[in-house]
């Protein structure tokens, strides 16, 4: 289905590792995106952008704002998947069945923190690399040289919504890569260098509120909620009675 032009999968949590594994499994080069309603607003002035979600392998909801109001009509997405969470699972997936790991972005000693940690409860995990690396496209040859002196089965990269897919975009068709995803700050988290609200506040819904009390400077970025809200109440969304 699609939400103001951007495809969403109404995949479960469970369901979307089922995908990712079949991608791992085709042996061909694949994407996936993890959309929330300030990617989507983003994509409504960034025709680029927006035809790099809807060309994605997966496209996950990662948003709860986002999953309510498709939920509030028959656009139905059974459930938020963090990026955090997402990343772990994958991870396991790749422990699992050998697949190895390239962790890309972030601030310096954010991928390789973020990959030691999961080491530690993935203790079979293979890491190919971790590298702080820059989304800017004069840095891509120096990025693309490393990743290909490793074996790489799956890129998880943290650039930032908009710059992470574009680098997909730009480098994905050079690299032997199976999968590639944007995960945005989820490795903050992941790396310890940040704090995931209770989980108590997650299953109400409510992590955004809490990285805003934490992150002041978020509230630029948080108006891009009630912005989603207005553009979907003038889609006239709520009145559709057929999804696209």
């Amino acid at each position: 289905m699609k939400i103001l032009g951007v495809k969403v999968d109404n995949y479960t949590y469970a369901k979307a590792l089922e995908r990712s594994k079949e991608l791992l499994e085709s042996g061909k080069k694949h994407y996936i995106v993890t959309p929330n309603p300030e990617i989507i607003v983003a994509a409504q002035k960034d025709k680029e952008l927006q035809d790099i979600l809807n060309r994605a392998d997966l496209s996950i909801a990662d948003g709860s704002g986002l999953v309510k109001l498709a939920n509030l009509t028959e656009r139905n997405i059974p459930e938020r998947i963090t990026g955090v969470d997402f990343v772990q699972g994958l991870a396991g997936i790749a422990e699992e069945f050998g697949y190895s790991v390239f962790f890309l972005g972030g601030q310096e000693g954010v991928a390789q923190a973020a990959a030691e940690n999961l080491k530690k409860t993935l203790p079979k995990l293979k890491i190919a690399g971790a590298f702080p690396g820059k989304a800017d496209e004069k840095f891509d040859d120096q990025t693309v040289s490393r990743i290909k002196s490793a074996k790489v089965d799956i890129i998880i990269l943290a650039f930032g919504h908009g710059k992470q897919e574009k680098w997909i975009k730009r480098n994905l068709p050079k690299l032997n890569v199976n999968l590639a995803i944007g995960v945005g700050g989820a490795l903050d988290y992941i790396s310890g260098r940040k704090k995931r609200a209770p989980r108590w506040v997650q299953k109400a819904g409510m992590e955004w509120f809490y990285r805003l009390i934490m992150e002041p400077w978020r509230l630029k970025r948080q108006l891009a909620l009630p912005h989603f809200v207005y553009l979907i109440v003038k889609e006239g969304f709520f009145q559709k009675k057929n999804p696209s």
